[in-house]
C-alpha cells in the first residue's frame, strides 16, 4: 500500500556532478589529524597550541589586505616556536586557510586542493573539541555551523565582475541589464565548544558551551533590470561594489557596446567586452551544476505549467539554442569546449519585424500576449484543408499546418491581428524546432536547451517550441527551458572576471530567502507579470565550504530523485503540507524567539522572520513551482534559509544541550541493558531502540506537543509508543537472517537524525553492536543546525563523552574503525546527490557495503525508492498522522526497510 501511494514519476535525469577520483587526500588528512588517543607530552601540546594561534592569526589576517611584512614576521614567530615539534602536526604549516570570501581580493591564481575527508580523530583532552576549524577549510569551520545558507545580510564591500546588458532596441518593453556581483556577507552562526571538566564536578554542569558568533562568506547575486534605470544601477555599484582593486568589469550583450563609455566615465573601469556566446555557455554550465532543479520542460494542459527534471551526474554534451534575433545552434562538449554549428537568420527579430508590419504593435511583449488569444487555424491552411482529413499514407494528422499563413491567400475577409500574431509564432516556432530537432539527431544529443530573449518565459513561446520538437522528433528529444536563462551572459560574464580565483572549484547553493521565484507565465493567471518582461528579478547563491558530490553508492544516479513526494503534481498533498506548515509557523518563531532571551530584538526579529515565510508559503500556493519541484524537503529549507535570514542559525540549540546531556546519563544503563540479552533478543532491542529514539524529532508537532506537555516523557516511553510487528513496512526477519547467516559488513555507513536520546540511546548502541561484530561504521551528521537534528560538532562533543564511558568506542576511535564525517547539509532532509566530497572519498576508501538511513526526513520524505549499489537499511517512525493515514498505517506506525541490490 505504502508503494504504491509513494511510488513517485518516471524520472528524467539532467544536471550534476561527478566525484572526482580520490589522490592525495586522503593521506595528507591523516598527517593533518593524528590518531594517537593517548595524551600527548606537554611539549606536544605547546607545539600544537603555538600552531593552532598561528592557524587562526593567518586566518584573521585573510579577512583584510595583505600585509606581507607582518604574515612573514608572524611565520617566523611561530616557526622558531615548532622546531622540534612532532612531525604529524607539521601540515598545519603547509596548508593555509583560504579566504573567507571567494574574490576579496585579487591573488595569484592557485591549484584547486581536493578536500580532505572530514573526520575526527581524537587529540589531547578536551583541545580537540575547541578546534574544529581544520586547515584549508574556507571562512569557517565545517563542524561549526559549517555550511549555513545566510541571513539578513551586511554587505562588506563587494566586487562586481559582469554585467549583460541588452542593447536598448525601441519597442521591445524594456531591454534588460543583468548585473553579476560578488560580496561579503556578515551573519550569525551557531558554535558549540566542549568545556574542560577536568577535575571538576560535572553532574550539573551543561555538556557544552553555546555561542552565536559573526562570520563572514560569500554570496553571489545576479540582478535584472531594465535599461532604463542603468545610470541609477551604475550609481549603486560605485558606492558599494567596486572594490579599490578592481580595474576592469567584463560586459557582455549588445549594450555592453552602447553603454561602454557611460560605464567608464560612471566607475573609472575600462570595460573589457566578453563574447557573449563564451559568456552564455560558462552562465549555462554554471547553473547546471549548482541548481538542482534548474531545468523544466513546459507542459501545456498540466496543473502546473513546469515540468523540472533531476540532476544528471555529466551535463555534457548538450546542444544549447538561442534564439534573439537569429537562432544561434551551439554544440558543448565539455567546460571549455563548444562549437557553433549552425543557426538561421529567421528567429526572434523575424518575428518581431513581421509581427509589427502586420499587426501595427511595436511592442514585443503586447505582440506575444496577442498571439496567446489568437487562433492560427483561421489563417493556416490545415492538412484536412488540403485533403479533406488526414493524409493516411504519410501518417500526417488533419490538424497539422500545411501552409503557414496559406488561408490569407483564398479568403477574402481581414485576419484578426490575433490570428495573424498566433500564425507567425507557429511559423518561426516550428522552423526552429525542426532545425533544433535536425542539428540533435546529426550529433546524436537528446538534450536541447532553449534560451534567449525570444524564450524569457513566455507560455506561447515554450509551449510551440515544445510541440515542434517532440512532433519532429517523434519524442525522442526533449525542449527543455532554463530557470534563469535571463542570467546566463551575466553569470559568465562574472566568471570570466573571477576566473584566476576559479569559482567552480566550489559548490554554490541557491539562498531561498533571498531569491525571487518563478512565477507563473500564464497572461490569463498573471496579467501584471509580463510588465516584467522575465521570470526571475534577482538570484542569490551562496558559496558552500566544502565541495558537494553524489554518493558514490548511488546504483545510477543519472535516475537518482531524492523526494519521494512531488507536491506540484499531487495537490492533495501539496494543500496539506502548505497548510501544515503555515498552521506550525507560530509556534516556530516563538521559538526562534526564544532560543535568543538576551537579545533585545528578537521578537521583532522573529515577527520578520514569520512574516517572510508566510509570504513564500503563499507564493507557493500560488505558483508551486516558483523554485524547482516543490517538496517537503523544499519547504523545510526554505524554512531554515529564512529563519537564518534573520539571524536564527540554530534555534533549538538550548534544547539539544539539555538532551545530550540526559541522554549521556542513561548510556550505561541502557548497554548493560543490553548486554545481558542473548544474541538474537538483543538485536531486537538495538532495533526497538534505534525507532524509540527516532521518535524525539521537535520537527513533528504531535513530538514536540508531548515532548512540551510531558517534561518526563522518556527512552522507555517512547518504546511504548511503538507500532507493535508487523510493522507498516517490515523487513527486519530479512535483515535478521542477514546478520545470522552472512559474514560481518566491511563498513557501515550509517546518517544519524536527532540529538539527545535518538544518537545516543539510539544510534550509539547500534554503532557499538557493528563494531563488535568486526564493522567499521562511518557517523555521518549534518554540517549546520536544523530543527533538533544532530550536528557534525555536537557529534564530536557526545563521542568524546561516550568513549569515556565505554570501552568498544574507545577502541574503534583510537583504531580508525569509527570515524566521524560531515554531511554537508543543513537540512532535515538528505540529497545523496550533494553530499560532502571527503564523506564521499571516505565511502569509496573504505569498501562501504552497508548504507543506514533514519529518520522521516531522511528516510521517508526523501530515499525511500533510493536504489543502491550495496545493502541498506531504511528506518524511520511515522509522527504525522495524515501522512501514517495515506500510507495505510496510524500514528508511530513503523518503516523498517532492508534492502539488497539485484545482482
Amino acid at each position: 500500500m505504502a508503494e504504491e501511494l509513494l511510488r513517485p514519476p518516471k524520472p528524467t535525469c539532467l544536471a550534476g556532478q561527478d566525484l572526482p577520483q580520490p589522490q592525495d587526500t586522503v593521506p595528507r588528512h591523516r598527517s593533518m589529524c593524528s590518531a594517537a588517543f593517548a595524551h600527548k607530552s606537554p611539549e606536544q601540546d605547546f607545539n600544537s597550541g603555538y600552531l593552532r594561534c598561528l592557524r587562526e592569526a593567518m586566518h584573521f589576517l585573510s579577512y583584510y589586505e595583505p600585509k606581507k611584512e607582518t604574515q612573514v614576521q608572524l611565520i617566523k614567530h611561530f616557526c622558531r616556536a615548532q622546531l622540534g615539534s612532532d612531525t604529524s602536526y607539521s601540515p598545519a604549516l603547509r596548508s593555509s586557510p583560504l579566504s573567507p570570501c571567494v574574490l576579496p581580493r585579487k591573488q595569484p591564481a592557485q591549484k584547486s586542493l581536493t578536500a580532505a575527508p572530514t573526520l575526527w580523530r581524537p587529540c589531547s583532552g578536551a583541545a580537540w573539541a575547541r578546534d574544529l576549524q581544520q586547515p584549508g577549510a574556507a571562512g569557517t569551520a565545517p563542524g561549526e555551523g559549517g555550511q549555513r545558507h545566510q541571513p539578513e545580510h551586511q554587505l562588506g564591500k563587494g566586487d562586481v565582475q559582469g554585467m549583460a546588458v541588452s542593447p536598448p532596441k525601441h519597442g521591445r518593453g524594456g531591454s534588460l541589464t543583468k548585473l553579476a556581483y560578488y560580496s561579503t556577507v556578515q551573519h550569525k552562526v551557531a558554535r558549540v565548544r566542549s568545556f574542560d571538566h577536568s577535575g571538576k564536578d560535572i553532574e550539573n554542569e551543561p555538556l557544552y558551551e553555546i555561542s552565536v558568533q559573526e562570520e563572514i562568506t560569500a554570496r553571489l547575486h545576479f540582478i535584472k533590470f531594465e535599461n532604463t534605470y542603468i545610470e541609477t544601477c551604475l550609481d549603486f555599484i560605485k558606492d558599494h561594489l567596486v572594490n579599490t582593486e578592481t580595474k576592469v568589469i567584463k560586459a557582455t550583450g549588445g549594450g555592453a557596446y552602447k553603454f561602454k563609455d557611460l560605464i567608464e566615465k560612471k566607475l573609472g573601469l575600462k570595460v573589457d567586452k566578453e563574447d557573449v556566446m563564451t559568456c552564455l555557455i560558462k552562465g549555462c554550465n554554471f547553473v547546471l551544476r549548482n541548481i538542482p532543479h534548474e531545468v523544466f520542460a513546459y507542459q501545456k494542459d498540466s496543473d502546473t505549467e513546469f515540468r523540472f527534471q533531476t540532476n544528471h551526474p555529466n551535463i555534457f554534451p548538450y546542444l544549447l539554442v538561442n534564439i534573439g534575433s537569429g537562432v544561434s545552434i551551439v554544440k558543448v562538449e565539455t567546460e571549455d569546449k563548444f562549437e557553433w554549428i549552425g543557426g538561421s537568420s529567421i528567429g526572434g527579430g523575424t518575428f518581431w519585424g513581421l509581427g509589427a508590419l502586420l499587426t501595427k504593435t511595436k511592442k514585443f511583449d503586447e505582440l506575444l500576449q496577442l498571439a496567446s488569444k489568437g487562433q492560427h487555424t483561421n489563417v493556416d491552411m490545415l492538412v484536412k484543408d488540403v485533403y479533406g482529413g488526414a493524409y493516411q499514407t504519410l501518417g500526417l494528422s488533419g490538424n497539422l499546418i500545411a501552409s503557414s499563413f496559406g488561408k490569407s491567400t483564398t479568403a477574402d475577409k481581414e485576419f484578426s491581428k490575433e490570428d495573424m500574431a498566433k500564425s507567425l509564432l507557429h511559423m518561426i516556432s516550428n522552423d526552429i524546432g525542426q532545425l533544433a530537432c535536425l542539428y540533435a539527431k546529426l550529433h546524436n544529443l537528446d538534450k536541447i536547451y532553449f534560451g534567449g530573449f525570444f524564450i524569457r518565459g513566455h507560455p506561447v513561446t515554450m509551449r510551440t517550441i515544445t510541440y515542434s520538437i517532440n512532433f519532429f522528433s517523434k519524442g525522442e528529444v526533449q525542449a527543455l527551458f532554463l530557470r534563469h536563462e535571463g542570467y546566463l551572459g551575466a553569470i559568465g560574464a562574472f566568471l570570466k572576471g573571477a576566473e584566476q580565483d576559479n569559482p567552480n572549484q566550489y559548490s554554490w547553493g541557491e539562498n531561498y530567502a533571498g531569491s525571487s521565484g518563478l512565477m507563473s507565465t500564464s497572461p490569463d493567471v498573471y496579467p501584471m507579470q509580463r510588465t516584467r518582461s522575465g521570470t526571475f528579478d534577482m538570484l542569490e547563491m551562496d558559496r558552500l565550504e566544502r565541495p558537494l558530490v553524489n554518493l558514490p553508492l548511488l546504483k545510477d544516479p543519472s535516475t537518482y530523485i531524492p523526494d519521494t513526494v512531488d507536491l506540484t503534481d499531487d495537490a492533495m498533498a501539496r494543500k496539506y503540507w502548505l497548510t501544515c506548515f503555515e498552521e506550525a509557523l507560530d509556534g516556530v518563531a516563538k521559538r526562534a524567539a526564544a532560543s535568543q532571551p538576551d537579545s533585545v530584538d528578537a521578537q521583532e526579529r522573529a515577527e520578520k522572520f514569520r512574516q517572510k515565510y508566510w509570504n513564500k508559503l503563499q507564493t507557493l500556493r500560488q505558483q508551486p513551482f516558483a523554485y524547482g519541484t516543490l517538496t517537503v524537503r523544499s519547504l523545510l529549507d526554505t524554512r531554515e534559509h529564512c529563519l537564518n535570514e534573520f539571524n536564527f542559525p540554530d534555534p533549538y540549540s538550548k534544547v539539544k544541550q539539555k538532551e545530550n546531556g540526559i541522554a549521556l546519563k542513561c548510556f550505561q544503563s541502557v548497554i548493560e541493558s543490553l548486554d545481558s540479552l542473548g544474541w538474537e533478543e538483543r538485536q531486537f532491542a538495538l532495533v526497538k531502540g534505534l525507532l524509540a529514539g527516532n521518535v524525539f524529532d521537535w520537527g513533528a508537532k504531535a513530538v514536540s506537543d508531548v515532548l512540551e506537555s510531558e517534561p518526563q516523557f522518556g527512552f522507555e516511553e517512547a518504546k511504548s509508543k511503538l507500532q507493535e510487528r508487523p510493522w507498516l513496512e517490515d523487513s527486519y526477519s530479512q535483515w535478521l537472517q542477514r546478520l545470522k547467516e552472512g559474514p560481518p559488513h566491511k563498513c557501515a555507513l550509517i546518517f544519524a537524525d536527532n540529538s539527545g536520546i535518538d544518537i545516543i540511546l539510539g544510534v550509539f548502541p547500534f554503532v557499538r553492536e557493528l563494531l563488535s561484530r568486526g564493522t567499521e561504521v562511518i557517523l555521518a551528521c549534518n554540517s549546520g543546525p536544523a530543527l533538533n537534528d544532530v550536528t557534525y560538532s555536537e557529534s564530536l562533543i557526545v563521542t568524546e563523552r561516550i568513549a569515556a564511558m565505554d570501552p568498544v568506542i574507545h577502541s574503534a576511535l583510537r583504531d580508525e574503525k569509527l570515524l566521524l564525517v560531515q554531511t554537508g547539509s543543513s537540512s532535515p532532509c538528505l540529497d545523496l546527490s550533494r553530499l560532502d566530497q571527503g564523506l564521499a572519498v571516505l565511502v569509496r576508501e573504505r569498501n562501504t557495503d552497508l548504507v543506514v538511513i533514519e529518520g522521516m526526513g531522511r528516510a521517508i520524505h526523501t530515499n525511500y525508492y533510493a536504489a543502491l549499489r550495496c545493502e541498506s537499511l531504511k528506518l524511520a517512525v511515522i509522527k504525522n498522522s495524515w501522512l501514517a493515514d495515506r500510507l495505510g498505517g496510524k500514528i508511530f506506525s513503523v518503516i523498517f526497510k532492508y534492502e539488497v541490490p539485484c545482482k
